[in-house]
């Protein structure tokens, strides 16, 4: 196999290609790049004859890229902003202690984030970078080195941090809500449903945990709580929320609660990470300080969650 190196393009053609690809003209290339213009020329050559390859279909009036040039600048493009982001995250700790964390957007921005300054003042040389991502990934493919994860533990080939179980209940606006005729199951199921795409079986999987198995009807679909929260306070119809993103909601009375069980879990919030990966210092203090966070956290505890969301719900215990 030959060595990376004796395959790999001089920087500065690949950059000069990646801005031809983009701006369409030389001339703007060694704008962008600052050089003349017969520099990006000469670079754009140095790269045809590295490669061995020709990359332009050319003629007397314009120069462009052959369709097979445009593919290998895609992926030239993704490996040049992976070095940018790189480089930023090592000149933001340079003590090399990057964790690298996907997470579910609302349960990160609702119970991740406020607690991550905690974690900052415990460990300052271990900086951390969170995306998003909605369903499991392959991680040998994504530059994380965790991600949070919610359901069953049904995502393969890496270990399991448990955080918190999450409760739902079905709620609406209080005009969805005068429409419903009776008060069973299938008087709620009647409603116009509100659905989010990672959950598509969530209401079946809610009814069955009260002994009942009754098919949902399609409905509108959303692919995150935050406009499906919007969509239910505005009438779009009933959705089955987690409770503690709606507590203000409840409080307020822009929704109501449809169902007086409050205690129903159908699934849980994981911290996982590759089970294979070596041992990686800032995901080993990440997880130790999550199992902290947990063995104190209010969340955690089904029955005072139950009682605290009866307590917003203006429900009997």
């Amino acid at each position: 196999m030959p060595h990376p190196k004796r395959t790999l393009p001089p920087m500065t053609a690949l950059r000069a290609l990646e801005s031809f690809e983009r701006t369409g003209n030389a001339t703007q290339t060694g704008v962008e790049l600052g050089v003349s213009q017969s520099a990006v020329s000469r670079q754009l050559k140095l790269l045809e004859d590295y490669l061995e390859t020709p990359l332009f279909l050319r003629d007397r009036k314009s120069i462009r890229l052959s369709q097979a040039a445009r593919n290998y600048c895609g992926q030239v493009r993704a490996a040049l902003e992976q070095i940018g982001t790189a480089s930023l995250r090592l000149k933001a700790n340079p003590a090399g202690g990057q964790l690298n964390i996907a997470m579910l957007p609302a349960f990160g921005v609702r119970w991740l984030a406020p607690k991550l300054p905690d974690f900052a003042a415990r460990h300052p040389d271990v900086t951390i970078n969170l995306g998003t991502r909605l369903k499991p990934f392959d991680f040998a493919a994504e530059p994380f080195h965790g991600a949070i994860h919610f359901g069953q533990q049904d995502w393969s080939d890496v270990a399991y941090q448990a955080l918190m179980p999450e409760y739902v209940a079905p709620v609406a606006s209080p005009g969805i809500a005068e429409t419903r005729r009776g008060e069973s199951l299938r008087d709620l199921f009647a409603l116009p449903l509100l659905h989010l795409d990672t959950r598509p079986d969530a209401w079946e999987r809610w009814a069955l945990a009260l002994g009942q198995d009754i098919e949902c009807p399609v409905g509108m679909l959303f692919d995150q709580f935050a406009p499906m929260i919007e969509a239910a306070v505005h009438g779009m119809g009933a959705a089955l929320l987690p409770t503690y993103l709606i507590e203000n909601e409840l409080r307020d009375g822009r929704l109501v609660a449809l169902w007086p069980d409050t205690e129903i879990s159908i699934g849980t919030y994981y911290f996982v990470w590759p089970k294979d990966d070596p041992s990686y210092r800032p995901r080993t203090l990440f997880v130790d300080w999550l199992r902290q966070v947990i063995d104190g956290e209010i969340l955690c505890d089904p029955n005072r969650r139950a009682s605290a969301w009866r307590d917003v719900a203006g429900q009997d215990p």
